[in-house]
């Protein structure tokens, strides 16, 4: 592990919650928790305005896009609300939108996961399934809000990689069992996007960007759980910190470079 001062930085934007009558900012400790094991310093962004997104990308090496209870709001994809009742987090969405297509033109290493995956395809002009389980020929992908924690997050289905991808490369094995647990999923996908793993219904469960600059993956699954006990995970994980710390190397060379008397 390098030292402190050199650890690359890496972007958490945070969800909204009300607690009691107050407006909070949080980020799940597990996402937090990744960063770390990445090898990278977790820097929470709280709904960052378009004249904070800059200074926040000069600072950073990577994003890290987390999951959330809530959808991203179906009018960004030109629909309407399915269930009312499912939670929204609309200045999240403001957010993320916004800084997405921000991450991916400097070429930051990004690692989307559930939401995010979401995010990213809803960004870069993607559709999402708002009931995966109301389409003919998915299955109900959802997880039992009755079930411990550990059954909810616990292996759900295998998902079968496509060859020659970003994930093949990280993963040595065709199909592997994932956490999966959405309701929502990509339906349309974006333009430059490329399917990295499917579920053996055929929901897209990975992606990347190949023709982007950079490290770009979303997985629809939760790497982030117990991601120390994954060698799956771990092996995303290293994969996106390495990223990082190559973008930082790179990022010192230039200023260095640009400096007095160059």
């Amino acid at each position: 592990m390098p030292p402190l001062a050199r650890l690359p930085v890496v972007l958490v934007p945070a969800c909204n919650r009300t607690l009691g009558h107050h407006p909070f900012h949080i980020v799940g400790g597990k996402y937090v928790d990744a960063v770390r094991l990445a090898g990278a310093v977790p820097l929470v962004v709280a709904n960052p305005t378009r004249s904070e997104l800059g200074v926040l990308l000069d600072l950073a090496d990577g994003v890290l896009l987390t999951g959330s209870p809530s959808n991203v709001h179906p009018q960004h994809f030109d629909e309407g609300v399915h269930d009312p009742a499912l939670p929204l987090d609309t200045a999240r969405d403001v957010a993320t939108l916004a800084l997405i297509p921000q991450v991916l033109a400097r070429g930051l290493p990004l690692l989307a996961i559930c939401r995010g995956l979401q995010e990213l395809n809803v960004a870069l002009g993607g559709s999402l399934h708002q009931a995966i389980h109301d389409v003919p020929g998915h299955a109900d992908h959802r997880a039992d809000d009755d079930a411990a924690v550990d059954v909810q997050y616990g292996p759900a289905h295998e998902v079968v990689v496509e060859s020659g991808g970003l994930l093949a490369g990280l993963v040595d094995a065709p199909r592997f069992a994932v956490n999966s647990l959405h309701g929502q999923g990509v339906n349309r996908l974006a333009p430059g996007l490329r399917v990295e793993a499917r579920s053996p219904d055929g929901v897209v469960e990975a992606v990347s960007a190949p023709a982007r600059p950079g490290f770009v993956l979303g997985v629809q699954w939760h790497p982030e759980w117990r991601a120390a006990d994954n060698p799956v995970s771990m092996a995303l994980l290293r994969a996106f910190g390495d990223a990082c710390r190559e973008f930082a190397r790179r990022r010192t060379a230039g200023t260095a470079a640009s400096g007095p008397g160059s």
